[in-house]
């Protein structure tokens, strides 16, 4: 298999992960969605930095050691289910706190504040995103797994990994820019309080759940 081959094929492979509906997704479009715009471009580049981590040291050979350490395995993926857990709930009492009785007017005025409100900017957005996928060992799993059957015979193994790394990440910016380009286009939408507490309660929800489901997961 010739190099042009295998960055193709490793690009249909990763191209139908990244439209799958996971986890990034809810995080990428609920951020964006509050119109904090900043942070999510933060929580893209995290999520991609994150990524771009993992192909590189699967091709150096590190994260083979996830495989190979039951126990790293273990501490990574309880670490994981608790960040995301905590993270959820956080999202979930955000909007609890404001209140559903609150006044319209109130309410929607508390909303447009929000949305000028810095809320940690591009670095809070980036830690976010980089925590959420490092501590997700499936990640590194998957690359262990997958990443070199796509490497062809007599190339260097390391280069040739980092490009094909850099392959997903391009396709992860690319869905990205169109995620946030279509939570924009909700922005009226959400800018009424009872959306913006639902959007939180359901995405808190959903971070909850991909926490509990790393947690019991095997």
């Amino acid at each position: 298999m010739e190099m042009t081959t295998a960055l193709w094929s490793f690009a249909l492979v990763v191209g139908l992960l990244t439209l799958t509906p996971g986890l990034d997704t809810a995080l990428i479009l609920r951020t964006s969605a509050l119109g904090h715009r900043r942070q999510a471009w933060g929580v893209v580049l995290g999520i991609q930095t994150g990524t771009l981590l993992w192909g590189t040291l699967t091709s150096a050979g590190v994260t083979a050691l996830l495989t190979a350490s039951r126990v790293g395995y273990e501490v990574l993926r309880w670490a994981g289910a608790a960040y995301l857990v905590w993270m959820g709930i956080g999202m979930i009492r955000a909007r609890a706190k404001d209140g559903d009785g609150d006044a319209d007017g109130d309410a929607q005025a508390q909303g447009e504040a929000e949305e000028k409100a810095p809320a940690g900017g591009l670095a809070s957005g980036w830690r976010r995103g980089l925590l959420t996928n490092l501590l997700n060992p499936k990640v590194g799993v998957f690359y262990v797994a997958v990443l070199p059957q796509f490497i062809p015979a007599g190339v260097p193994h390391f280069a040739a990994g980092v490009a094909l790394t850099c392959v997903h990440v391009v396709e992860g910016l690319l869905w990205s820019l169109v995620l946030v380009g279509f939570a924009r286009v909700l922005r009226g939408w959400l800018r009424r309080p009872a959306a913006r507490r639902a959007m939180d309660r359901v995405t808190g929800v959903v971070v909850v759940g991909f926490g509990v489901k790393l947690a019991v997961s095997d």
